[in-house]
């Protein structure tokens, strides 16, 4: 478990973490939104003890990083994939890691297998990587130790569609065999495909956090739903008769209410739907509704270290 308590962190007159608390627990993948300059990676470079914090504290497992002896085999960190010696080789770098952690070389095998890299690329120096073949070396180097926390930043940065895809089956796989995962991106389409909590950060400060329902709820205070029917205007009587608001939208209607309740009134009036769904506007469009003041794509995140 990862807990983040009144974590902040200040450079001066600027706040780059401001105030920060929140919890990943065992068993979930815990998406961590926000756009550039949010205070992200601060926020996780003082997870690992890259950078000390102002005040607050972070603990994983019940201890501060510093304090865990031989951290790699209990926490897999993914800052930044290009942050290795350029000139060894993707084998060299796992080999000098599974040293450090006391592993056998054979586990080097199994991650290079695991992440797809093959013999002949992992005999190439890192300099001649793609940023995707970094970002899967990257991965295959926080999973090394087979730890039980694994906090990675921006691990979809360069991987083409197949490999965001894989990245997902790993993490959700991860997490469901009981490891604890802190998932950082400003891409939140993606991450919401694989997060059970997804946490909301602004200006370094949490916005929203919550899984995506609750998320979606609480911005909007209410339902709408997407609908289609053979007959639209019986449908539109019907739940209009019931105090619904309906509107028109595209080649159906648009419903202030659950899906459960257009449903339910479509069964009980005998209309044939072709097409019922929420109409939620998604998490991007939430984030920026919430951030839409505190974004500053000017500012460098981290600031100076």
């Amino acid at each position: 478990m990862i807990s983040v308590e009144a974590l902040t962190r200040k450079y001066g007159s600027f706040t780059a973490v401001d105030n920060v608390s929140f919890i990943c627990e065992p068993g979930q993948v815990t998406g961590f939104l926000g756009p550039n300059g949010a205070g992200k990676t601060t926020t996780m470079r003082i997870m690992v003890g890259l950078t000390s914090p102002t005040s607050g504290r972070v603990t994983i497992g019940g201890h501060l990083y510093s304090d865990i002896p031989n951290p790699g085999r209990h926490v897999g960190v993914l800052l930044d994939a290009s942050a290795q010696h350029a000139g060894r080789s993707g084998r060299e770098i796992l080999e000098l890691g599974a040293r450090t952690m006391g592993l056998a070389n054979s586990r080097v095998d199994e991650m290079l297998e695991l992440v797809s890299l093959t013999p002949a690329e992992a005999k190439r120096r890192l300099r001649n990587y793609s940023l995707g073949m970094k970002q899967r070396l990257g991965i295959a180097h926080a999973l090394l130790g087979d730890p039980s926390v694994l906090i990675l930043d921006e691990p979809a940065n360069g991987l083409d569609p197949a490999g965001i895809r894989w990245m997902r089956g790993l993490l959700r796989g991860y997490a469901e065999r009981g490891g604890t995962v802190l998932l950082s991106s400003h891409l939140l389409n993606e991450v919401e495909l694989i997060a059970d909590e997804m946490i909301l950060i602004g200006h370094g400060r949490i916005v929203a956090q919550g899984d995506k329902k609750t998320l979606l709820a609480g911005a909007t205070g209410s339902a709408s739903t997407f609908v289609t029917a053979l007959d639209n205007q019986r449908l539109a009587d019907a739940l209009t008769a019931k105090g619904f608001v309906v509107a028109g939208a595209g080649e159906g209607l648009r419903v202030e209410v659950e899906p459960v309740e257009v449903g339910r009134t479509a069964l009980e009036t005998g209309v044939v739907l072709t097409d019922l769904r929420a109409a939620e506007g998604g998490l991007e469009d939430l984030f920026l509704e919430l951030t839409s003041d505190t974004q500053r794509e000017d500012q460098l995140e981290g600031a100076p270290r």
